[in-house]
């Protein structure tokens, strides 16, 4: 696909990426986001707290991407969740449930070695975006 038909997304309500690579771009009729981690987008420091605070704060971030770029929770297809530690899955499940309320996309969740800036958790997605009429 030639890069004109890509689309940059750009919020200033997540965090900047932190590499070569975007925060989202839109191709194809999908929305692809970078992983999010537990940044905050204002001072760009990790949030304080355990993997909840973190699964919180990268929810958040995703939600701020989705946001600009037109659509929502409801239009995700798949997530990807990546752990520290495998011990941590219920309790980021919970916070995941909470901020996708009804959403029910398809989800992998696996356990890394290591994560940026040594958080617990980072997440991804893959939305659907709407047809133009």
């Amino acid at each position: 696909m030639p890069a004109s038909q890509l689309e940059i997304v750009h919020t200033a309500d997540a965090p900047a990426a932190i590499g070569p690579y975007s925060q989202a771009v839109k191709a194809n009729g999908f929305l692809f986001t970078a992983g999010q981690i537990a940044l905050d987008p204002a001072t760009m420091q990790v949030v304080e707290g355990d993997v909840v605070a973190q699964a919180d704060r990268a929810l958040r971030n995703l939600t701020a991407v989705l946001t600009a770029s037109g659509v929502s929770w409801s239009d995700v297809v798949k997530t990807t969740i990546f752990l520290a530690d495998m011990a941590d899955f219920g309790a980021v499940n919970e916070v995941y449930a909470r901020a996708l309320g009804d959403a029910r996309p398809a989800r992998s969740t696996v356990a890394v070695a290591g994560l940026p800036r040594g958080v617990r958790v980072e997440i991804e997605l893959v939305a659907a975006l709407p047809t133009q009429r």
